[in-house]
């Protein structure tokens, strides 16, 4: 099946691709164009980071009418302190990043069940806020599933409790308490006015993660819980693009990402030219790269 470039972006989430072209240029004796590109680099990290309508089409997302190419990094603020937020924030921005993404974990926000923590190291809004103050974008990766070599992968302990709850399934239980979540950290951003069209910092956010897997295993129940938690997430009219983590079969509107230096295991068939930028076979969109990562200015 073609891949439709309507669904992927030309992102990717973290600055290797800039280093790298520092590294080959600075190999290759092109110290000029070196110059130029981190002077280019420079300018954009001193430009303010405006709110506004984010769209997208086959090139890019589309911010407030203005074509952005984003370099993110992830900074998990609960895996910090909120002293230590400013300068891990100021470092990413000083290595060429314009983004930060985070996943939001659920079992430190309601490690009980209807009992909610948002403070000291687990203060999302506050985060969030501190990355606009450093004028930068932001991605939320709500999962609820994140992996992210987190205990339960993020789902809070209580939910194994509750009676008929199968994870990541057509389960109403578990579907019920997912949507629950969603719309409260929803809910909270949208009071602090964080989504780019409230003039926040937040382009992007995430549903589900690296699901694919688990929906061959569940197979036409996986397919029906995809369709949902797309649906779902939708419904929530933040304002921003939503995506979906290494998804092969995203349902429209919501953008199929890929992980790693390779798309191809997930971007697979045909690729239509027509739609395609010179039938490029990766992903324009990147949610996880595992190269190497160096400073820009080496």
């Amino acid at each position: 099946m073609a891949v439709s470039i309507s669904r992927v972006l030309l992102i990717s989430l973290i600055s290797v691709v800039i280093s790298a072209a520092i590294v080959h240029a600075k190999g290759r004796g092109h110290h000029g164009h070196r110059g130029k590109h981190l002077h280019h680099q420079n300018q954009n990290q001193n430009q303010s980071v405006q709110g506004g309508p984010v769209t997208y089409d086959g090139r890019s997302l589309i911010i407030n009418g203005k074509r952005e190419l984003l370099f993110s990094g992830a900074i998990h603020y609960t895996r910090s302190t909120p002293e230590m937020w400013p300068d891990l924030i100021k470092k990413a921005k000083h290595g060429g990043l314009n983004m930060i993404e985070t996943y939001v974990f659920w079992n430190i926000h309601e490690p009980v069940q209807g009992q909610y923590n948002f403070e000291g190291n687990y203060d999302l809004v506050r985060f969030i806020k501190l990355v606009q103050e450093y004028k930068m974008y932001a991605t939320i990766r709500l999962g609820p599933f994140i992996q992210a070599e987190w205990n339960h992968g993020g789902l809070p302990y209580w939910l194994r409790e509750v009676p008929g709850v199968i994870f990541r399934s057509e389960s109403k239980a578990f579907k019920y308490h997912m949507e629950k979540y969603v719309q409260l950290i929803i809910n909270k951003l949208k009071e602090a006015k964080l989504f780019s069209p409230q003039g926040g910092p937040i382009v992007l956010a995430q549903i589900e993660n690296e699901y694919n897997m688990v929906q061959l295993a569940y197979r036409e129940l996986g397919n029906n819980y995809v369709r949902w938690a797309a649906a779902m997430a939708v419904q929530q009219n933040i304002g921003v693009p939503w995506v979906m983590c290494k998804q092969r079969d995203a349902p429209d509107p919501v953008i199929n990402t890929c992980n790693g230096r390779q798309c191809g295991d997930t971007f697979m068939g045909q690729i239509n030219p027509t739609s395609q930028l010179c039938g490029l076979r990766t992903g324009l969109l990147n949610t996880e790269y595992l190269g190497t990562l160096l400073h820009k200015d080496q």
